[in-house]
């Protein structure tokens, strides 16, 4: 075949350019496949320099290869031309297809533009198809075979080997070839970004590592407790860890912990304000169960472990052991409350005990029930109504007080009256000061440590023993009528009587007691001054009484 004819033209072109698309797709980076499209025209598509001008992130192109002159590429490599200039410069000129063909005689109104450029002047051309240095050829790459496709970069050529402008077959070439590389260069940041996926993935995935083995060790070696508890479904609020403190805690193993919930270990009492901490996280202090049944007070605090997905899915419980402080608090509040010689409720103690069974609303229990049965109310308490209760207010249902028991004297001049009350019994010791004055305050305090231990065993449990202050006390019992706290102010004061014995020395004292009863609409220091009273009245009448002894 005729090495000039046409065909065999087009059949060597066809190779070179098959040869170069194929070296395209052997680079390995996006760097190498740039410079493999810019040798490619040289090598393959007949030009002695070719140019690859990418599409930067902000629109700009930058030269990115160059191929045919190592000065050229010194001069061009890296400077970049605007997106606005190149815009330009691709809607005007010749259209070839999707090539963009600038001759000489037109080329002069870009010269002070900012496009990267290598050409120079020269002689006019001899005839109608030379090449001339000044001419500039364009072929767009685009993201699809469309023109209207994303432009990814624009490929510059110069000085064909022919010294001609490119035929048919020559454009058609360049615009195939132009069209590939458009492809080579989209898998290549394809494979470029999935790379740098993969590298950040990997990264992630070993930083996730570190990170749970650091959460793992200071999970398990953490100085106090943590558990991991599940969230949701039909094993919520199970344990699914617990780290070697909190099993130490509780004196129970860590495959044991895995059976319980801390619903199971909490006391009773704080279940509800586990439920609470639990459901909105937050901090709670509450009592766990030990091995041996004990209880051990806690700093519960608690973290909701979300999932964007799925939503809540494990609570990270860190528990703090606050035994000591919750001992320390304790001890403080019963200081608060009670008298650091006998151990009795003190004054404020007693006070707030009784105001407890106190209400502001005076009650007459048989005038009350008289007006519910719609009887004569004649005998209404007059007390009542000076506080603006009338007959249809008593009658009514107490509402918010429903709950309240109301404390109602009982009738004291009705020696067989089986209606029952709270009774405050009033003590004063007798002959007490003597003691103190002959034998000292450490023997004073040993009597009232003594008077306040028998005291205390004389009564039942729920009465109340408290230490009024110096050698006054006074008993609350609940459900007594006239007579039993008469019989109880004698059962008291023979405990009382019996000799104390104080550093090898019999001392003996005596006790006055005044009874009197706690009712709704009376205040305390009211009920409490009445049994003083009586108090000083029984006093007086048993140190008139002609075999009355003295104490000492």
């Amino acid at each position: 075949m005729d090495t000039d004819s046409e065909p065999y033209v087009r059949l060597a072109t066809l190779r070179q350019l098959h040869q170069v698309v194929a070296d395209l797709n052997t680079a390995r980076s996006l760097a190498d496949t740039l410079q493999a499209v810019a040798d490619g025209v040289v090598r393959g598509l007949g030009y002695e320099l070719a140019a690859v001008n990418l599409v930067r992130p902000d629109g700009d192109l930058v030269v990115a290869a160059f191929a045919g002159s190592a000065a050229g590429e010194a001069l061009l490599a890296g400077r970049v031309g605007s997106r606005a200039s190149w815009e330009r410069r691709l809607s005007m000129g010749e259209r070839w297809g999707t090539l963009r063909f600038i001759p000489h005689t037109e080329g002069w109104v870009l010269i002070d533009d900012d496009v990267p450029q290598w050409h120079t002047e020269g002689p006019l051309p001899r005839f109608a198809d030379e090449w001339h240095p000044g001419d500039r050829l364009y072929a767009p790459m685009y993201s699809s075979s469309a023109v209207g496709g994303e432009l990814i970069g624009v490929i510059s050529v110069d000085q064909p080997s022919t010294g001609r402008h490119p035929g048919p077959w020559g454009c058609e070439a360049l615009q195939m070839y132009a069209f590939q590389s458009g492809i080579a260069i989209s898998n290549a940041r394809l494979r470029a970004n999935m790379q740098r996926a993969l590298v950040r993935l990997e990264r992630d995935q070993q930083a996730l590592r570190a990170s749970e083995e650091s959460f793992r060790q200071a999970f398990e070696y953490a100085p106090s407790g943590m558990a991991i508890a599940e969230m949701g479904g039909d094993q919520h609020g199970k344990l699914l860890r617990a780290n070697d403190a909190l099993c130490r805690l509780l004196g129970r193993s860590a495959s044991t912990m895995r059976r319980y919930s801390f619903s199971d270990l909490v006391h009773p009492e704080d279940v509800g304000l586990l439920l609470r901490t639990s459901a909105e996280g937050g901090r709670a202090e509450l009592r766990l169960a030990r091995r041996d049944g004990t209880y051990v007070w806690v700093s519960l605090r608690n973290s909701v472990v979300a999932d964007t997905a799925d939503g809540p899915r494990f609570l990270l419980t860190h528990v703090e052991d606050i035994e000591e402080r919750k001992s320390r608090e304790l001890q403080l509040a019963h200081r608060a409350s009670h008298d650091s010689l006998t151990g009795l409720p003190n004054s404020a103690e007693l006070r707030a005990r009784l105001s407890a069974r106190l209400c502001s609303r005076p009650q007459d229990r048989d005038a009350r029930e008289a007006v519910a049965l719609g009887g004569d109310i004649e005998g209404l308490d007059e007390f009542a109504f000076s506080y603006g209760y009338g007959p249809d207010e008593l009658a009514a249902p107490l509402g918010a007080l429903d709950s309240h028991t109301h404390a109602v004297p009982p009738d004291e001049n009705d020696e067989e009256s089986a209606h029952k009350g709270l009774a405050v019994l009033f003590c004063d010791l007798d002959g007490f000061k003597s003691i103190n004055d002959r034998f000292g305050h450490h023997t004073g305090d040993a009597v009232l440590i003594e008077v306040a231990r028998r005291l205390t065993g004389a009564v039942r449990d729920g009465d109340t023993v408290a230490r009024l202050g110096g050698d006054e006390f006074v008993v609350l019992a609940d459900g007594l009528a006239p007579a039993d706290a008469a019989d109880l102010a004698v059962r008291l004061r023979n405990a009382i009587i019996p000799p104390i014995r104080v550093d090898g020395r019999a001392v003996r004292v005596g006790a006055s007691f005044g009874i009197g009863w706690a009712g709704c609409g009376m205040t305390t220091e009211e009920v409490l001054h009445s049994a003083d009273q009586r108090m000083y009245v029984e006093k007086r009448s048993r140190s008139s009484r002609p075999n009355h002894r003295r104490a000492g």
